[in-house]
This record gives structure tokens, sequence and C-alpha cells, in this order.
């Protein structure tokens, strides 16, 4: 387990955790055009499981806030692969705990917006994705 603490694995998993957050942005942007938004609100159905339906993006103010989401996912994983481009090698340990105190905001603010929202399942769905986007930069990486 040790090995996944090292400089050389953080900094690559710096990317896994760019791609997770910035991969939402294009979908959600998607939602922000009639034509286009069965992607945003399949996966706004899948993330309030069950798959029933009930997600809709039928409301202008629903497409607005899809736009506003799309761009803020973008340009977080985009700000996470700048730090690994700019940032990493002369600040592991800031990049690290910055990147890991950015996800767990999101995490608790998500889920507990979820909770309140009537949607509890996503924060589970958020517990997936905090592991996943996080992995191996938990813990500090081993000199």
């Amino acid at each position: 387990m040790s090995q996944l603490r090292t400089r050389k694995v953080h900094k690559f998993w710096l990317i896994i955790t760019a791609i997770v957050v910035a991969s939402f942005g294009p979908v959600f942007f998607l939602g922000t055009m009639a034509a286009t938004a069965e992607p945003a609100r399949w996966t706004l159905d899948f993330l309030s499981w069950p798959l029933d339906g009930v997600q809709t993006y039928a409301e202008p103010t629903t497409r607005f806030l899809s736009a506003l989401t799309g761009g803020f996912l973008v340009g977080w994983g985009l700000m996470i692969f700048c730090l690994w481009a700019w940032v990493y090698d002369a600040a592991p340990e800031g990049v690290r705990k910055s990147v890991v105190a950015g996800a767990c905001a999101w995490f608790l603010v998500d889920s507990a917006g979820s909770i309140a929202s009537g949607v509890p399942i996503n924060a589970l769905f958020n517990l997936f994705f905090l592991f996943v986007a996080v992995g191996p930069l938990w813990r500090p990486a081993k000199e």
C-alpha cells in the first residue's frame, strides 16, 4: 500500500482527479440545449436512482443551472490539471492538501444539498466519486 503513496503516484493521480471532475462538465453543458440535453438528463436520473425518467431538462432554469454546473466542473478539473503541470513539483504537499480539501468541500456541500432536496442516494454516489477522485491523495507521499 505504501507504494501508492509516492510523489510519482500522487502526481499521476492528479490527472485521474482532473478527469473525474472535468468529465461531468461537458455532460452538463449539453444539458443547456434541448436538442442535446439527454446525456445530462440521464445523468441526473441515474444519480437520483432509480432510473425512472422523473428528472427532466424541460425548464429553462434547469438548463441555466446546468450551464453553471458544467462551467464550474470544467474549470475545477482544469485547475487540478494546472496544479499537476505547474505547481506539484514545487509544492507537492500543498497541492495534495488543496485538492483533497476541495474534494471534501464538494462532497459535504453536494451531499448535504442532495439530502436536503430529497435525493439522499446521491450522497452515496458522491462517496464513490470522492474515493475515486482522491484515491491515494488521502495520505501524504513518502519521501
